[in-house]
């Protein structure tokens, strides 16, 4: 069915369903027979799929050749095969948790795109909901206006002024004018192109301007845009600079382990060359297979997705919706905060509270019927926008019930408002009269003016009465009040062209009316937050100047009137001018939305990370030019949301202040989960080598292994939720382009991983020592087993060192209860190794005495005190961390 080159009325028929739309039930039936709407999903990978995956790990990779080769040389040897069912064993394991984690992740990003699904507003039994957009069926009636994303294919009924932008569809980037009318197809033509029907909308177009009805054609599947759904099912997530980083730090240390285990094979080989056997050949491997396990940190890349997928679902409990995960990284970078002023500044909740006029019942008419909001007979409440709610409410308070005057002044036609115009027209017939509203800025309105309404009489607009009214304008502003002007207009017939040149000149001035929305209690201290942490916050708004910088004031944004610029004053400045100044602005008034691309684009060019919000369509281009585009999830568009890094649940700017504080501390906790992991394997590294050296083994390969992936990997996940440290929001943003081991962090990993080391070695000796008297460096089983207890025991009370890099852990006020639970399960685990003898067997340990184990513990608590002194000195010459 070519929809269209049928009426509306015959589409209507033709789907059963009327201008009042389709009943509940009936959308349930449809539901059910025609499925949702939306697009279908890209084959989802398998669970066999996902486990090879994460063995393709290079250093997995490296582990796995390791056990085959074991098994073999065992095999030859007739030795235990133990060694090579552990390593597999724990190689599989770890596949399995990754597996597991990476599906956890994956239905927590899906609970969180459900959050921020589209919505849209349709009609059924002749009241208008909000449903989302997958639930809608063929035959439903759908009101579109400036900012939505068409939901389905649909024939318009009704078009005031809308324009489409249908640039997914046909390449085409200018916005095409939509109508009701029926196509003609012309006699050498078999078909109408689909950029030519332009009473047709299409799923993934979106509405630029002006507003429209329209009824449901196709869903899902069957629109134009599920003929094309394999390209968009086929997109791949890519990964964050941070795993970037992570995944080019595994494959360097997988080279560096395969040439180290090489040096130390031939090393081994040749010096004992005179007495060279299988029995050496097997050792001399078995050693470097120790030196591999030693240096892969095999946790490594789990522990930075979990603690990511954690901190994600943990932002949006608190209505920060993170729909890029490069953002968490980039949040704890920004520099500079953009935010509109309405609503996220501020709590939303218009008011008028003044007003000037010589007739307040008729100022209170226009402002209420120029006006898309609509009043609830229900809750006595407008629903719409917060400031065309407010004048609704204001003219119902002057008992003018919206309702009741539609009815006596029924819109046949209008001029919608957009930010270039700064007006809105509406056009109502009276008693076969007509009359026009117009409302907007007053700037404006008034310069389309030439007349007054007085008593209920129209007057020319003298200069006197005009400078009268700019300075009523201007003292409400100063109150930081939103002024909007009314005028009006009548007509003898309905005006053949509805064109702003035609309708909005030789105007009535009606009247001003002064709103206020409160500024939000918690933005204050939210602003100081962001002071004290080197962020620059900066307002965006469409107001005046004087309402913007009172506001801003108010906040703490600015200290002085001179910090605020319009829009007409940047306008005035070119490229390198602006870029010269802009340092010496925080607010920015009555700006247009190219204007936001152009501060965010400058600020860049600074070399500044920039955040900026946005709500409007119009506002998309800013957004995705931004480093960290937010997008407003209660008054948001879907266009802006779709090209945001994050959503707004709560549309407030103390949540991207949250956000940012959140972003620092996940990238904080990470890093000290990687300093954490890469010393402990750095000790274990060295401890081998030395041993090697001395001609001992002082560590066996799943003795490695069993610290690296169950004494190591639960400490250094409870340090991925540690809490903030006090400072965090004190510190100057982080640098996006440092490195990983920035700031201290590579030095810190080196000694901290020689101390451990060399504890453990010295662990060793004393073990030997107390099981035979000798102090030497030979082959001994006890002190085999109090190293391991020694390195397992030592990166656990590490573990605790790292809650923070420079503070002392006695003066850390709250306490990390997961790594203490950490460290229970840990100790647990390790002495069930010790201690049950079907387990001390098999990873070839001694069930040593009490006192050994005493001993053990008590060298291993020392990395305490020692790492306590280093940050003292630290803290004392103040080296940085950021």
């Amino acid at each position: 069915m070519r929809e269209y080159l049928l009426s509306y009325e015959e589409i209507l028929k033709n789907l059963q369903s009327s201008l009042s739309g389709i009943s509940e039930e009936d959308a349930k039936l449809r539901l059910s027979e025609n499925g949702l709407n939306k697009l279908d999903e890209g084959k989802k990978v398998s669970l066999i799929s996902k486990f090879l995956k994460e063995l393709s790990n290079p250093m997995i990779i490296i582990l796995i050749v390791a056990a085959i080769v074991s098994g073999i040389t065992a095999a030859y040897a007739n030795e235990s095969f133990t060694d090579v069912f552990i390593i597999f064993a724990v190689v599989i394991i770890n596949g399995i948790l990754g597996v597991y984690q990476e599906s956890k992740s994956e239905k927590a990003i899906e609970t969180l795109q459900n959050m921020t699904s589209s919505t849209c507003k349709v009609r059924r039994n002749g009241k208008q909901l909000i449903i989302k957009s997958e639930e809608l069926v063929i035959g439903d009636i759908i009101l579109l206006e400036a900012g939505d994303s068409v939901p389905a294919d649909g024939r318009i009924i009704e078009s005031a002024s809308m324009k489409i932008e249908e640039a997914a569809l046909t390449g085409e980037s200018v916005a095409v004018t939509k109508y009701s009318d029926v196509l003609t197809l012309s006699s050498n033509k078999k078909d109408i192109p689909l950029g030519d029907r332009k009473n047709i909308v299409y799923m993934g177009s979106s509405v630029v301007y002006g507003r429209g009805k329209v009824v449901i054609t196709a869903t899902g599947m069957n629109t134009e845009m599920g003929k094309i759904a394999h390209v968009l099912s086929n997109t791949k997530e890519s990964q964050t600079p941070l795993q970037v980083k992570l995944s080019q730090l595994s494959k360097i240390l997988s080279f560096l382990v395969i040439g180290i285990c090489i040096f130390i094979f031939l090393f081994t080989l040749v010096k004992s060359y005179p007495n060279l056997n299988i029995k050496v050949f097997i050792d001399t491997f078995m050693i470097a297979v120790s030196l591999a396990v030693a240096a892969i940190p095999e946790g490594l890349a789990t522990v930075v997705t979990i603690v990511l997928a954690i901190g994600v679902t943990n932002m949006s409990k608190k209505k920060a919706i993170i729909r890029k995960l490069t953002a968490v990284e980039t949040l704890g970078c920004a520099q500079i905060i953009c935010s509109d002023k309405t609503g996220t500044l501020t709590q939303n909740k218009m008011t008028v509270v003044k007003y000037f006029c010589y007739d307040e019942k008729f100022l209170a008419k226009a402002m209420s019927l120029c006006n898309d909001a609509t009043f609830d007979e229900e809750s006595k409440k407008s629903i719409g926008e917060p400031t065309e709610c407010a004048l609704v409410n204001y003219a119902y308070n002057l008992n003018l019930n919206k309702n009741e005057l539609i009815k006596d002044y029924p819109r046949v036609d209008e001029l919608p408002f957009d930010s270039s115009r700064k007006m809105m027209t509406t056009i109502h017939e009276n008693k076969n009269n007509y009359i026009q509203f117009t409302k907007g800025a007053p700037d404006v309105v008034l310069k389309h003016c030439n007349k007054i309404l007085v008593n209920d009489k129209i007057e020319d607009l003298t200069e006197d009465i005009k400078n009268n009214i700019i300075k009523e304008n201007k003292n409400m502003a100063d109150e930081a009040l939103r002024v909007l002007c009314a005028a009006f207009k009548y007509h003898k017939e309905l005006p053949k062209e509805i064109k702003s040149e035609v309708l909005e000149n030789d105007l009535v001035f009606l009247g001003l009316t002064g709103m206020i929305d409160p500024v939000r209690e918690e933005v204050v201290e939210s602003i100081k937050e962001c002071n004290n942490a080197g962020i620059r916050p900066i307002m965006i708004t469409g107001d005046h100047r004087d309402t913007a910088s009172a506001i801003a004031l108010q906040l703490g944004i600015i200290k002085d009137k001179n910090e605020a610029i319009t829009g007409a004053m940047l306008d005035e400045m070119n490229d390198e001018e602006f870029e010269k100044n802009i340092e010496k602005y925080s607010v920015y008034a009555r700006v247009q939305p190219e204007h936001k691309v152009r501060i965010v684009n400058t600020w860049e060019k600074k070399g500044k990370i920039s955040a900026m919000t946005g709500d409007g369509v119009n506002d998309a281009p800013a957004i995705k030019s931004a480093d960290i585009g937010i997008g407003m999830g209660i008054t948001g568009t879907d266009v802006t949301k779709n090209v945001s890094d994050m959503v707004l649940a709560d549309d407030n700017f103390s949540t991207i202040v949250y956000a940012v504080r959140e972003g620092r501390r996940i990238y904080d906790n990470i890093r000290k989960s990687i300093q954490f992991l890469l010393s402990s394997n750095l000790s274990e590294v060295v401890a081998i080598f030395f041993a090697t050296l001395a001609s001992f083994v002082i560590l066996k390969p799943v003795h490695l292994l069993w610290i690296n992936l169950i004494t190591d990997c639960f400490p250094a996940l409870a340090l991925g939720i540690e809490k903030e440290e006090e400072d965090i929001m004190k510190r100057s943003p982080r640098d996006s382009k440092e490195s990983i081991f920035a700031c201290g962090v590579g030095i810190d990993i080196i000694w901290q991983g020689f101390m451990i080391a060399i504890i453990t070695i010295i662990s060793y000796l004393v073990g030997h020592y107390m099981e035979s008297g000798v102090w030497e460096f030979v082959n001994s089983a006890d002190g085999m087993t109090m190293a391991f207890l020694t390195m397992s025991m030592a990166e656990i009370f590490h573990s605790f060192n790292l809650r923070s890099r420079r503070q002392s852990i006695f003066t850390i006020k709250d306490q990390n209860k997961f790594l203490w639970g950490a460290m229970v399960i840990s100790i647990l685990l390790t002495l069930a190794v010790v201690y049950i003898p079907a387990l001390t067997k098999a990873f070839g340990l001694e069930s040593i005495s009490f006192m050994e184990y005493g001993v053990s513990v008590l060298m291993a608590f020392i990395v305490i005190p020692i790492v306590e002194v280093i940050k003292f000195f630290q803290r004392k010459y103040k080296l940085k961390i950021k």
